[in-house]
């Protein structure tokens, strides 16, 4: 009656292992760690910089304890462990020299981090601690407002140049065109004229709604779908662009999330220098396209050194030298979009860039007179260009979408995406609350918080052995199964522990024993009804599983109603709670009772089992 078949046995042993190997990952806590990521967007750190670093130790008899490639999206991050803090301040040194030969312009960031001290054997089962929020570990706290205004001002100065070149390819004439605020004002000679120029800019600029005023004025303002648009592109890009110079400072998980329509939220565990913060969320980029000069005299000249009047030298990112001319055909301000993809009739990995329709129409005459000439892309970082790529031009590419192929694999088109997404900031930002937490503060959260956790659940432990006895002892073994579980599964899915989440942790400790507790009673109240102690256990277990569903899924909806709506802490808190909420279930249901039928199950003649005082009723019919 109360025994479970093998399989069910070994689903709670295998749950037990893997609870045990990815929750003690958390135990080992943190060594001193030398971090490499790139400097610049072009520079890509991958595989071979992690060879290259090792090589670099191993030369100067630098003894490691791990070395580890981290690939977070497109960025790359080569991360090497060492044992003691005068070894890793030497390993930097050295990698410095090596690494930053200049260090006006700097390719990497070699910065002093603290990895997991986690063994290799348990790191290569995929076993790892989770990550400490910034209230556990230190850090910087950024609130950073974007100016929506700022981004819909270069909005309209971008529209009011469009207007411009619309009207006079169109050959109409207007006394003048500017920006007035949140618009575009139009002055023209006649209401004809203006009648006319609004049916041509209609047609060819569909964002814009036009209004005729007096004086013949024409008045052009964005749809508010299109205001909405280009604020939510704005913010977009510029988290984006934060994600790409925050790998510089070197933090393992920060944290860059929208906070309302116009605020972003920059969290940096680890980080304590804030002017180094500052210094890198301020940073500046553009994004040019300029024509390649490949022609015989240029190139002669190139081979002696010297650079023509009206071209300028770059490198491209393999270190090759090129020439390109001043003008500069188009910007980031005409990038709309930049995905990557592959040729339809290749197959090959490409770019595919959206232009507006300002710079579709400068692409499209471009490319019509410059057939099989190059074409570089300019990225401007610290005032220091260099040439993302240079395809040749095939043919003319009218209608705004751009494809850039060549020798690039599925990665690389991916990253370059990326970099001329993220080329520059889209809208000003401003920081509007700069708060500093330091580690010491950190590792006082962590202890309160572990030790409130562990009276609590020694508290708990003691009550419920004195007052259950043995399936106290069960019900106490089963806590710890779930505590486990729920650590192995915030280990598993990295997520990062805060306050809000130890105080989750705690509240799930004395939730889960409260299915325990309908056990119990549930199989004490069998027995007072007079049920052998085997039909007791079984009919207390079956019986209690309907209440213990029910009272866990009202509380699983508060949860995920939290993790859905919720944001910052409270996100944190949810889903502690949620995942606790299931790891309690099975282990209160599952592991105890599996414990209780390896205890009691195979006793055929079992007279009575060690549950506590069983409160029998009085007879009340019995005279006095």
């Amino acid at each position: 009656m109360n025994r479970y078949p093998l399989w069910k046995y070994l689903t709670v042993l295998v749950a037990l292992i893997i609870g045990v190997l990815y929750s003690i990952p958390n135990l080992f806590g943190e060594s001193p760690a030398v971090q490499i990521a790139s400097a610049k967007s072009v520079v890509k750190v991958d595989v071979s910089t992690l060879s290259r670093v090792e090589d670099i130790l191993r030369r100067h008899n630098i003894p490691i304890s791990g070395s580890y490639f981290e690939q977070n999206g497109p960025a790359g991050t080569v991360r090497i462990r060492f044992d003691s803090t005068d070894t890793q301040l030497k390993a930097k040194d050295i990698l410095e020299k090596e690494l930053v030969p200049n260090a006006e312009d700097p390719s990497y960031t070699v910065a002093l981090n603290l990895m997991s001290a986690t063994p290799n054997w348990l790191t290569s089962l995929g076993a790892k601690p989770m990550h400490l929020g910034l209230d556990l570990r230190g850090g910087v706290h950024f609130l950073l407002e974007v100016d929506m205004q700022g981004a819909l001002n270069g909005r309209y100065d971008s529209l009011a140049s469009e207007i411009r070149t619309v009207l006079r390819e169109a050959d109409l004439r207007a006394q003048s065109i500017e920006r007035q605020d949140q618009s575009v004002v139009m002055r023209f000679d006649s209401p004809t004229a203006r009648d006319e120029a609004q049916t041509r800019l209609r047609r060819q600029i569909p964002d814009l709604q036009f209004a005729p005023t007096s004086d013949n004025q024409l008045q052009a303002t964005l749809s508010e779908a299109s205001i909405l648009q280009a604020q939510s592109n704005a913010l977009r890009q510029n988290i984006t662009t934060l994600h790409n110079r925050i790998n510089e400072l070197g933090v393992a998980e920060p944290i860059i999330q929208q906070q309302g329509a116009d605020r972003i939220v920059v969290q940096l565990p680890g980080v304590q220098d804030v002017a180094k913060a500052k210094e890198i969320l301020g940073r500046t980029a553009t994004l040019e396209i300029r024509m390649v000069d490949d022609s015989p005299t240029a190139m002669a000249a190139l081979a002696a050194g010297t650079v023509p009047f009206g071209l300028e030298r770059y490198k491209d990112r393999d270190g090759h030298e090129l020439l390109l001319r001043r003008q500069v055909i188009l910007t980031g301000e005409n990038l709309q979009d930049a995905q990557p993809g592959r040729d339809s009739q290749t197959q090959q990995p490409t770019v595919n860039l959206t232009l507006d329709s300002k710079g579709a129409r400068i692409f499209r005459d471009v490319t019509r007179n410059n057939i099989n000439k190059r074409l570089a892309i300019v990225l401007f970082e610290k005032g220091q260009g260099e040439v993302v790529t240079a395809p040749v031009i095939r043919s003319e590419i009218p209608g705004g979408q751009v494809q850039i192929s060549g020798s690039m694999g599925i990665q690389e088109a991916a990253d370059v995406a990326l970099l001329l997404r993220a080329g520059s900031l889209a809208a000003p930002m401003a920081i509007i609350e700069e708060r500093t937490i330091g580690p010491s503060l950190g590792a006082e959260n962590i202890q309160q918080g572990f030790n409130s956790t562990l009276y609590g659940f020694i508290a708990l432990a003691i009550f419920i052995i004195a007052y259950y006895h043995l399936f106290g002892i069960f019900s106490t073994l089963g806590l710890t199964f779930n505590l486990l579980l729920l650590i192995a599964v915030l280990s598993m899915l990295q997520a990062t522990m805060t306050l809000p989440g130890i105080a989750a942790l705690a509240l799930t400790l004395g939730m889960a024993i409260d299915a325990n507790v309908l056990i119990n009673e549930r199989i004490r109240e069998e027995l007072r009804n007079g049920l052998s102690p085997q039909a007791a256990i079984h009919a207390g277990f079956d019986r209690a599983w309907a209440t213990i569903f029910d009272s866990n899924l009202t509380s699983l909806i508060v949860g995920v109603a939290l993790l859905t709506f919720g944001s910052g802490p409270v996100r944190g808190f949810a889903v502690v709670h949620t995942i606790g909420i299931l790891t309690s279930m099975f282990s209160s249901v599952v592991g105890v009772r599996a414990l209780v039928n390896l205890w009691y199950g195979g006793r055929r003649r079992l007279q009575h089992i060690s549950i506590g005082q069983v409160w029998k009723p009085k007879d009340t019919n019995k005279a006095d």
